[in-house]
């Protein structure tokens, strides 16, 4: 017995020991873009074509891209993965233009050439300065204006989508919850969890259109997280993509026409 109790104190010993690196180091995990070296330099203008604006967050300042379509035309928030930059989505966004959609991308607090560092509070705000920038834009009158995100981007967008009147949600190839991946991959119990992005509460939670796009072969964020976040509603469905998590530029044309014809189907085009 006295054996048994010396190695359950080390178990759970161990355990808390676990804990504590994982609450630690979990923002480098998480966050894992704020170390890559973004392809221009401050200094150095966005490919042609695309205007570029400095948005002053709480983190400091936060970059942000718009192409933009016309300044009456819907424009699409778009929030990226977290292993990406706003350099990855320049060109692939242009098809959204092409269609009479602008698209504005926001760099997260920490990556590429913005400041601050990144965290669920930090990229909140900044998503909310985007969103003030852009509807009080001058031409807008009243434009719509929908949040987009993928993967990580997806807690930006919900985030969004609750805090600022945005006309629809978009999310492709996103999570359940945080505290889900914690528990379900890691064992890592919500209160440990810094950065709760809550995708499923978010959609159950905001009034407007929802959109679901998941890749079918998604080894990262396997597809029935999408299923779960389509529970929170009812009638909601989850567009299958061809793809897995990474590689769904392949699919690209697909999922932007998904979006334009949600889009249409909600009046917003």
């Amino acid at each position: 017995m006295q054996t048994l109790w010396v190695l359950a104190r080390l178990a759970v010993l161990g355990y808390v020991g676990y804990l504590v690196v994982v609450f630690l180091l979990q923002r480098v995990m998480v966050f894992p873009g704020a170390a890559l070296e973004p392809p221009r330099a401050a200094t150095d203008p966005p490919p042609a074509g695309i205007e570029r604006t400095w948005l002053n967050a709480s983190s400091g300042r936060v970059e942000a891209w718009l192409l933009e379509a016309s300044p009456s035309s819907p424009t699409v928030i778009f929030a990226h993965g977290n292993a990406e930059l706003i350099d990855d989505w320049g060109v692939p966004m242009e098809r959204f233009r092409q269609a009479g959609v602008s698209v504005l991308l926001v760099e997260l607090p920490g990556y590429g050439r913005s400041e601050g560092r990144p965290s669920r509070r930090t990229i909140k705000d900044a998503f909310e300065k985007a969103f003030d920038w852009l509807r009080d834009g001058p031409g807008r009158d009243g434009a719509p204006i929908v949040a987009m995100g993928r993967s990580l981007g997806g807690g930006a967008a919900a985030d969004l989508a609750l805090s600022r009147p945005v006309d629809a949600l978009v999310l492709m190839s996103t999570f359940s919850s945080a505290a889900d991946i914690a528990w379900r991959s890691f064992k890592v119990p919500s209160p440990v969890v810094r950065d709760d992005f809550d995708n499923q509460s978010a959609v159950r939670r905001y009034p407007g259109p929802v959109l679901l796009m998941h890749g079918i072969r998604d080894e990262v964020l396997p597809y029935r997280h999408a299923e779960r976040i389509a529970a929170a509603r009812e009638g909601l469905d989850v567009v299958p993509l061809a793809c897995g998590h990474n590689d769904c530029l392949s699919v690209w044309p697909e999922a932007v026409d998904e979006v334009l014809d949600f889009l249409r189907r909600n009046e917003l085009l």
